[in-house]
């Protein structure tokens, strides 16, 4: 997770919500919502959800900002809480809107019932903020379209950076919002391809990420004009494929607000670097995009998916599903204030999980309160979003931000599902409950079978905050999750400050697939994600370099808040080519292990944020990747790229199923066979182990030696297959610090055979094949 500031204004709450059981199958987009032409491109026909309000206004604008109304039209209740009118074209043309047309809805309901006699900026009709059962409608709030396929612009802009007036409460419930608000624009299929997916297993992947705008926001080789767009991340796809990178995974790419970060240079005042503050969950970054004409950012994004296609490499998407960009109220205390963009003004019971009273959210997501996932509508809205990034724009899988909260349930169970909300007013993680989310999503998305084909990947973040969020290992067959345990034990593994808590074994179960978490759910080796770094912490460098964080820099590297004090990091003491020997082991510990790997954006050069964990907020060259490198970088790219050859070379470390005791076996270094006593004594810290490549049809066996100690460790090697020796590929030794430490096939050093004693420099790992 991160500390993102939503709104400068944003209070955080703490609260908890409602429950409704959700149908074992429902259609996609099955209520039709958002906002459609027909064939003959005529008529526009709106429909929009919600279960409490009793009158729904649509607006119709000729701009996204600064201008009035040019139409509006009252919406009928067409059943099931959908509302619904359809606006012929040419009326709307003899409105004055001529080009493009941008929408958005105004909702009365219980809590402020409709009068004739209401008008703009006024309170009229109003009886509360809030009422008994949690409604939230204002009239004075312009409301986004939660199925808008693109929206106008970020709320906060700089005719109105404090956002208040997007707020309810008594201090801004009459400021009238519909003049700066963000408006949904309505699209015609755009037409443009994203071309063949590729249809290659998971096991078989190497997941890269990165952030759309720091890809190439600094990358002298593109264009500036097209330095930190769609369009400039698809002219690295070249580069990514060259580098061995199978599927690039970006940081939220749906609308989030971040159209101001530019606006005070060289300064991180309420910058959204990262993304994770959802405003729209159909709508591409408009920021992210070269044409930013409506239309733009859809077609520009479906063509960076052809190009990166065409490279063979997958397409996945860090999506936010837990929370909204509205947050939660802002006070702990007072109930009436809090920010009305969409959801909240359409149908917060509907939309977010609330706490017993429904004056306040249910928050494990740190931002103020949940999105309600337990909720049938608001699930369709999530797997709506899903579908419609996989069929439309080409999305390949999904990383799922926070994702425990997708399979919150309700406290007491199906008992209390039936109520509006939870009486008890509590959710809990409860993967069993086959209604929650992330069983939904399961029987309505096509997952990717574990050989390969049509289908998405699904990867969860598997913890959030507060209750049970905490679910490594807890998710159902069809999720892969990121390893937390595999980051910290292998940072462990190679950290002499104190904080090493671990046993060799828990290293060995590691490198072999952390069968404890996966293998009773009836997973799969492969759904372990490995990673040593992610944008959320330390980069792959800083692991090794920093002893902690340094969060209080000036910019462009800080200063930021939050971030974890649990790192498991050391600086190696000190020693430039003692920390290059440390992050080629940590690399290696992510190519050589079972698992998917996961390395992000500027692992393969070094990069580092001088020790910045938390960087969420940085829209600085600091945060982009740099392509001027020194020597030392270049050389690292190049252990970086034959790392991730040698494992796509090498079918033994790509296993489908749970290595047997005939394919792996564990030594000491003294080349006995390594037991459970060895393993469970924290005494112990080092280790190897043998792959036997023939039983997967790989044309070389293994060897795999890690040292964990500060000293040198000699291990006795085993015997090879019949009729091979041990040649080395790698030794990540200091002594082996430049371009050819990793070497290219074929230029193997021969070692020898078994019993032959190899001495290994501490902390780090040597790899041997047989040939």
């Amino acid at each position: 997770m991160k500390c993102p500031k939503i709104f400068v204004t944003l209070v955080l709450a703490c609260a908890s919500l409602a429950v409704l059981m959700t149908p074992a199958h429902a259609a996609i987009n099955s209520m039709s919502l958002g906002a459609s032409y027909n064939s003959s491109k005529t008529d526009i026909t709106f429909r929009v959800y919600s279960s409490q309000a009793t009158r729904m206004v649509l607006y119709l604008y000729s701009a996204g900002y600064g201008v009035q109304e040019s139409a509006t039209y009252v919406l009928s209740a067409a059943g099931s809480g959908v509302w619904a009118v359809t606006v012929p074209v040419s009326a709307i043309q003899s409105a004055g809107i001529t080009g493009m047309v941008y929408y958005g809805y105004r909702a009365w309901g219980p809590n402020w019932p409709y009068s004739s006699s209401w008008t703009k900026g006024s309170s009229t009709g109003f009886v509360s903020d809030v009422d008994a059962n949690g409604n939230r409608f204002n009239p004075n709030k312009l409301l986004l379209d939660p199925y808008a396929l693109e929206i106008s612009q970020d709320p906060l802009n700089a005719s109105n950076q404090n956002g208040n007036i997007f707020a309810s409460g008594s201090l801004y419930r009459t400021m009238d919002s519909g003049t700066y608000a963000p408006k949904g624009v309505v699209l015609a299929a755009s037409g443009q391809s994203t071309g063949t997916k590729p249809t290659r297993a998971q096991k078989d992947d190497v997941l890269y990420e990165v952030n759309v705008r720091g890809l190439t926001k600094q990358d002298p080789s593109i264009a500036t004009a097209y330095q930190g767009t769609y369009y400039g991340a698809g002219l690295k796809a070249s580069y990514l494929a060259s580098l061995g990178v199978t599927a690039v995974e970006f940081l939220p790419v749906q609308e989030t607000q971040n159209d101001e970060n530019d606006v005070v240079p060289n300064s991180d005042v309420d910058q959204n670097y990262w993304g994770y503050s959802t405003e729209d969950f159909f709508a591409p970054d408009r920021r992210y995009a070269y044409n930013k004409a409506p239309g733009g950012p859809t077609a520009e994004f479906q063509a960076m998916v052809q190009t990166f296609h065409n490279a063979g490499i997958k397409v996945y998407m860090d999506v936010v599903y837990n929370h909204t960009a509205e947050g939660g109220t802002w006070s702990s205390t007072d109930p009436t204030t809090a920010t009305i963009l969409s959801w909240r003004g359409l149908d917060n019971t509907t939309y977010y999980e609330l706490s017993a009273g429904n004056q306040f959210y249910y928050d494990n997501t740190g931002v103020g309160g949940n999105y309600n996932t337990y909720n049938p509508v608001a699930q369709n809205l999530i797997v709506d979003s899903l579908a419609y990034w996989t069929n439309t724009m080409g999305v390949d899988g999904f990383r799922f931000d926070l994702a425990s909260v997708l399979a919150n349930s309700c406290l007491n169970g199906a008992a209390e599902a039936a109520a509006p909300n939870c009486p008890s007013g509590g959710y809990n993680f409860d993967a069993q409950d086959s209604n929650v989310a992330v069983n939904r999503i399961l029987r309505e998305l096509t997952v990717r079978p574990a050989a390969g084909g049509s289908g998405v990947d699904l990867f969860a973040e598997p913890w959030a905050i507060g209750g049970n969020s905490y679910q490594l290992g807890g998710f159902p067959k069809g999720w892969s999750e990121w390893n937390g345990v595999f980051r910290d034990s292998m940072r462990q593994a190679q950290n002499e400050l104190g904080n090493m808590t671990i046993s060799i074994g828990q290293d060995a179960n590691d490198f072999s697939g952390s069968s404890n978490l996966f293998q009773a759910s009836g997973r799969a080796p492969w759904n372990s994600t490995n990673f040593i770094d992610i944008h959320d912490g330390l980069t792959l460098k800083d692991v090794y370099s920093c002893n902690g964080s340094s969060n209080s820099q000036a910019w462009p590297y800080g200063p930021s808040d939050g971030g974890t004090s649990t790192n498991y990091s050391w600086d190696q003491g000190g020693a430039a080519a003692d920390q290059r020997r440390a992050a080629r082991t940590g690399m290696a510990f992510e190519m050589l292990s079972a698992g998917t790997p996961l390395m992000q954006g500027g692992d393969e050069y070094l990069r580092t944020l001088q020790c910045n964990n938390n960087a969420y907020n940085l829209d600085s060259p600091a945060n982009w990747l740099n392509y001027g490198w020194s020597s030392d970088q270049s050389n690292f790219y190049n252990f970086a790229q034959r790392s991730i050859g040698f494992r796509k070379a090498h079918p033994a470390l790509r296993p489908a199923n749970w290595y047997t005791s005939s394919q792996l076996v564990w030594y000491e270094p003294s080349g006995a066979v390594a037991d459970t006593s060895y393993w469970d004594n924290t005494s112990n810290n080092a280790i190897a182990y043998t792959i036997n490549g023939s039983s997967f049809g790989d044309a070389n066996s293994m060897y795999i030696a890690f040292n964990g100690w500060s000293g040198s460790v000699n291990f006795t090697l085993p015997t090879p297959p019949t009729g091979t020796n041990w040649y080395r590929v790698t030794d990540t030794c200091d002594w082996n610090d430049g371009a050819n430490t990793f070497v290219a096939p074929g230029s193997e050093t021969l070692i020898g055979g078994g019993g032959t004693t190899y001495g290994q420099c501490g902390q780090s790992l040597l790899l041997l094949i047989a040939k």
